[in-house]
């Protein structure tokens, strides 16, 4: 483990525990993976080690601060598949440490001209998106439930975990797509342990399937390795869905970054999804419970959806916020589609207990308010017949207008029954839920 900044004991920390699980995996996979915390141990930013991101531009210059000698650049192994921006290899500098190599491009170039390349994750912080899921019957229905239609010719793109192979059982499920998400053979005894991460993408999806019916989703297996991907491979893979001319990309991942700078990678799909007026990016704003900006939600070409409480009136207490952070939905106790088998707590106060999954959950995160707005998006644009943007511009533009005082603007799921706030609140344009 590489850890800067450390103000921690020596028991290891939430953190501690979470990061490892990160490191090994990526580990495993040949991506060594750094951590950068504050002076009191919390975390600042993860990052890969070894590499740094640099403005195509300033290659030259960069050589020079680090120390590369000419035959070496040649040898050197950098990849520009992220237009713009090279993923730079210091195998083969003088300065070979990702931090110093930063801190000294940052003196003699100014900030902003290289960056880490940083990791982000679904999980930056717990071990879950905000709390460890908790089992409910497998008749209980999905909370908050299906809409009346909508979503019809819409699709939804959901770079996660994957789908599990068993989705489509439940109805609301029915027809999304998605590369799998694999659940470990049982064990000896017939048992399947259920990993961290195992059904965060099914219920993500279940989740903008319930706000759009209709809605064409597909989810991808992105963040397989332990939660967590590097920005450029992200934007490598968000540049790919920009060309299946997908309306909305739901993103229930991010990070914090060095400096709190925005991500350089996205500098490049930013020149991209430009060009792609038709197309969305919605993103988690994180479950840190802080203003930090935490990216990409934080960009201003996002929707970025922070999480309100189960009462649907006040903030929920792990979310960020902040002014970047564009609109509030419901992301405490939701309910949805997750997977079959035995999940381990690593949290308290259940650390080490073993519980039962038969295929539903009660879970809680932004990762949960994102695909909800997401819905409620594409369920406008089939009643509207507005593009994805304009029908997210309209339902932000309604939630500032009657925003929670101390919370901020709000988007509410449609349900049945009697509701004690205004109709504009509910995204799809059916009445919500009264709590």
């Amino acid at each position: 483990m590489n850890s800067r900044g450390s103000g921690a004991g020596d028991q290891p920390s939430k953190l501690d525990v979470q990061f490892q699980l990160i490191a090994d995996a990526c580990g495993r996979e040949g991506t060594d993976i750094g951590i950068v915390r504050f002076p009191d141990g919390s975390l600042d930013y993860m990052y890969q080690r070894g590499v740094i991101l640099v403005r195509n531009g300033y290659l030259d210059q960069v050589r020079a601060v680090v120390g590369v000698e000419d035959s070496a650049e040649e040898r050197a192994t950098h990849d520009r598949s992220v237009e713009g921006v090279t993923l730079y290899s210091l195998a083969d500098a003088r300065i070979r440490d990702t931090f110093d190599a930063l801190t000294a491009i940052d003196r003699e170039l100014g900030p902003g001209i290289a960056t880490p390349n940083h990791i982000l994750s679904i999980t930056p912080v717990f071990p879950c998106p905000a709390t460890e899921p908790e089992g409910v019957p497998l008749d209980m229905p999905p909370d908050p439930g299906p809409c009346d239609g909508g979503g019809s010719g819409v699709s939804i793109y959901v770079p996660d975990t994957g789908l599990l192979e068993d989705a489509a059982t439940h109805p609301w499920l029915a027809g999304v797509t998605g590369q799998e998400d694999e659940l470990p053979p049982p064990d000896g005894a017939g048992v399947v342990m259920i990993p961290e991460y195992t059904g965060h993408g099914t219920f993500i999806a279940g989740v903008a399937r319930c706000m759009a019916p209709g809605a064409t989703v597909h989810v991808t297996s992105d963040f397989t390795t332990a939660g967590a991907l590097s920005e450029f491979e992200l934007v490598r893979r968000l540049n790919q869905a920009l060309g299946l001319g997908v309306n909305i990309i739901s993103l229930s991942a991010g990070g914090t970054t060095r400096h709190n700078l925005p991500l350089l990678s996205f500098e490049s799909f930013w020149n991209r999804y430009r060009f792609c007026k038709g197309t969305l990016l919605v993103a988690a704003a994180g479950n840190n419970s802080t203003r930090r900006p935490f990216w990409p939600a934080a960009f201003p070409q996002v929707v970025g959806v922070g999480a309100l409480a189960a009462n649907w009136r006040s903030r929920a207490y792990f979310s960020d916020f902040g002014s970047w952070v564009d609109v509030y939905a419901p992301g405490e106790d939701l309910v949805n589609a997750y997977a079959v088998g035995t999940y381990q707590y690593r949290e308290p106060p259940n650390i080490g207990q073993e519980r039962e999954f038969a295929g539903m959950a009660r879970w809680s995160g932004t990762s949960f308010a994102t695909p909800l707005v997401a819905g409620l998006i594409a369920a406008r644009m089939t009643r509207t017949g507005e593009d994805a943007r304009l029908a997210a511009d309209a339902l932000l533009a309604a939630a500032r207008a009657q925003h929670i005082p101390g919370v901020g603007p709000v988007l509410l799921p449609c349900d049945t029954g009697d509701c004690d706030r205004e109709p504009a609140l509910c995204g799809c344009g059916c009445s919500p839920r009264g709590r």
